[in-house]
């Protein structure tokens, strides 16, 4: 009984500590772009965030007001318009990096005056993706490879090897240790311990051609076809060892510079295909995926855009204060990520509050269940022990019939007749008997029958109400999403009332006067 009670609170922490996790992940979204739409990338300046830098089809867009105003300080000219990413130089915030559709250019007065550094010779040189700004060079990454600068980008040369013909995906790098960079490609991620002296494939997946299911290899390749597993790399600023890969199959972890790596868990993640990560100063893992924005806690993936109208997310900042901002195909997006509410068991009880608590629920489970009843079977034991003190009883009655027979006839003569009373003890039933073992068999199956129900209904009770805390937080466009929750709302509380014959919603009309 008492281990029960002990697995039953164990079981009962871990759901509330779910709950609460799911509560503290429900964030309020704040759009601040404006109806700047179809953003690609963002830029807050960490010291003031009421700078704001944002990277959209066609320029690059500037907020002085934390989003209050934009104005439009690059205008991208050519065929491919993309803002694809932003940067500060190094130590300097009045200088700016764009990577664009058409080329790198640079900004040394806060977007006042432009330049461009660099445009490839053909259609994807051009495309920049990702830019490495260094000491003592800058590493560009476009659809066509990787250009190294050591002139503060008056002259380029392009990378040998696979870098020097594969489409670029991201670049990342820690200026703790500068000569370490780290660069993902539709061929891998690709390491360098000596600033691109030499560079070694850490992390390997081969471009495919879209629509078609077999890999290939090739480093001549039309970009405009192929597609990798790989999306996104980063670095733990606290823990330079550390690496994170994003791709189609979830996050990969290294604790070794790239030497091996381990699959995170998918638990929380409603979809494989990692597209953006984040690492904070702080080491909290943000993830992009298809499906929203999540975070990394507890061995789990806690969803951090319920209420977040977008539906292409493409890229995640942080600034000093913990604010997150998504930049998104809806606009620039903003909300406050806290380490948790101390009021989050006040919220848990104002959502029970017109509901029959989890011990009522339970309770009435049992109930429904006849399965086991304290005052039943000590009346049953206690019979058991009585039987051994009461004697077996037997009455017999004997009778003699005796026949005299001659010639002429017989004669018969009864008697005489006998009773016979007997009484007999098992006094070792006083101590332990066949009916009290089947007693002790049958209590075991009932005990075994009432934790499963009592371990299902807790996680059915708990479960509706993590799904009504996200109910409430999606929007009303969100008409999808909504329609999955209330159907999921409406199965669990048929099923928690299929386990207390009706129980949960009879209280729950009545606590509202229904």
């Amino acid at each position: 009984m008492k281990k029960c009670i002990v697995v039953l609170a164990v079981v009962g922490v871990i759901v509330l500590s779910l709950v609460v996790g799911v509560l503290a992940s429900d964030l309020l979204w704040q759009d601040i772009g404006r109806g700047n739409l179809n953003l690609k990338t963002v830029l807050v300046e960490p010291e003031n965030s009421r700078n704001i830098y944002i990277g959209s089809r066609g320029g690059v867009f500037k907020s002085e007001d934390a989003g209050q105003s934009w104005r439009s300080i690059l205008s991208v000219r050519g065929t491919n318009k993309e803002v694809n990413f932003l940067s500060f130089a190094l130590g300097d915030k009045n200088s700016l990096y764009a990577a664009t559709g058409n080329g790198l250019y640079q900004s040394l007065n806060r977007g006042r005056s432009w330049d461009r550094l660099f445009k490839g010779k053909s259609y994807f040189e051009s495309e920049c993706t990702a830019l490495a700004i260094l000491p003592s060079s800058l590493f560009l990454g476009t659809k066509a490879g990787v250009f190294l600068s050591k002139d503060n980008g008056r002259s380029w040369h392009k990378e040998r090897g696979i870098l020097g013909n594969s489409q670029i995906l991201n670049i990342s790098y820690n200026l703790s240790e500068p000569d370490y960079i780290y660069i993902a490609s539709l061929n891998g991620v690709f390491k360098t311990s000596d600033a691109g002296k030499n560079w070694e494939r850490i992390f390997v997946a081969s471009p495919k051609e879209f629509g078609n299911d077999e890999e290939e290899t090739t480093e001549d390749q039309d970009e405009t076809m192929w597609f990798s597993d790989i999306k996104y790399v980063t670095i733990d600023p606290n823990n330079l060892n550390c690496l994170y890969v994003a791709t189609g199959k979830g996050v990969y972890r290294s604790r070794n510079k790239g030497r091996s790596w381990d699959l995170l868990t998918d638990y929380g993640l409603l979809s494989h295909e990692t597209k953006f990560l984040l690492i904070s100063l702080k080491s909290t893992i943000y993830a992009v995926t298809k499906s929203g924005i999540f975070e990394y806690a507890n061995e789990r993936w806690h969803e951090l855009s319920l209420g977040l109208t977008a539906e292409d997310i493409r890229f995640l900042a942080q600034d000093n204060s913990g604010n997150l901002y998504a930049a998104s195909d809806k606009g620039l997006f903003k909300t406050k990520v806290s380490c948790g509410n101390n009021n989050d068991k006040d919220i848990i009880v104002e959502y029970c509050k017109d509901e029959p608590g989890i011990q009522e629920v339970q309770q009435a489970a049992i109930k429904y269940a006849q399965v086991i009843d304290p005052e039943r079977i000590e009346n049953l034991r206690r019979q058991a022990r009585l039987k051994a003190v009461l004697p077996d009883f037997s009455l017999d009655y004997d009778k003699t019939v005796t026949s005299y027979s001659n010639t002429n006839n017989t004669r018969f003569a009864v008697g005489p007749a006998e009773w016979g009373v007997s009484l007999k003890w098992s006094l070792s039933d006083l101590i332990w008997s066949e009916q009290q073992r089947l007693i002790d068999s049958q209590v075991r199956l009932m005990v075994q029958l009432r934790d499963d129900i009592l371990d299902e209904v807790t996680k059915l009770y708990f479960e509706r109400l993590r799904v009504k805390m996200e109910l409430d937080n999606l929007s009303i466009e969100d008409r999808k999403k909504r329609f999955e929750k209330e159907l999921r709302l409406q199965e669990l509380t048929a099923s928690i009332d299929a386990l207390t014959g009706g129980y949960f919603s009879r209280q729950a009309r009545a606590k509202i006067g229904v």
